[in-house]
């Protein structure tokens, strides 16, 4: 059916071509293109494709039971083994921490070396010894000028005494916001930043 139509087809067009050439005055072997009418050779046909829905194989109901007694001999198998457990890293000695021969010997020093340090450690302590007289008799030079100003200022006026006496909240700059309103999130993951995973996956 498709070769007769398009046989029929080539004859009309070429037809067509001819008489066009004729009418227009040109040379009757040569066929003019004309854009409503396209060239024979450009015509292609393809092969009729005839094809049908495949049917769906009828299954088997022995092979099913088959299929189903051997996952059922897998699965008693899998409940037989004991669980493994999830090994913990952190819980783990490694084996180079086991052993006792990389004991790190202390190195034996002189006679001279052992009284350089003692002396140097001496010196040091009796260093930081004056150094701790010395803050604290700043200390109890201020606390007794202090004590002095305050006797004086009680003889001057009883309010200012008083003023003085109480605690300065501009001494030490302190802000505080207290609980907010409304409540947090409780679906609110906080992001963890980033981070290489090294995590070991264990399958059983």
């Amino acid at each position: 059916m498709s070769l007769a139509l398009s046989r029929c087809l080539c004859r009309v067009l070429s037809r067509q071509g001819t008489a066009s050439s004729v009418l227009s005055g040109e040379h009757p072997h040569v066929v003019s293109v004309s854009p409503w009418f396209a060239p024979v050779m450009t015509l292609k046909t393809s092969a009729p494709l005839r094809a049908e829905p495949k049917r769906k194989k009828k299954a088997d109901p022995k092979r099913e039971q088959l299929v189903r007694e051997r996952l059922k001999k897998k699965l008693k198998k899998m409940e037989k083994v004991p669980p493994e457990y999830i090994p913990v890293d952190d819980f783990i000695t490694p084996a180079k921490c086991m052993d006792k021969t990389r004991e790190r010997s202390t190195p034996r020093l002189s006679f001279e070396e052992r009284e350089r340090r003692a002396l140097l450690l001496k010196e040091w302590s009796q260093y930081k010894q004056e150094q701790h007289m010395a803050e604290m008799q700043v200390v109890e030079l201020a606390l007794e000028a202090q004590r002095e100003a305050l006797e004086e200022l009680k003889l001057e006026s009883a309010e200012l005494h008083q003023a003085a006496l109480k605690p300065d909240p501009l001494l030490f700059p302190f802000s505080h916001e207290g609980p907010v309103n409304t409540p947090p999130k409780t679906k609110y993951e906080a992001p963890d930043g980033k981070y290489n995973d090294i995590t070991k996956v264990y399958t059983q």
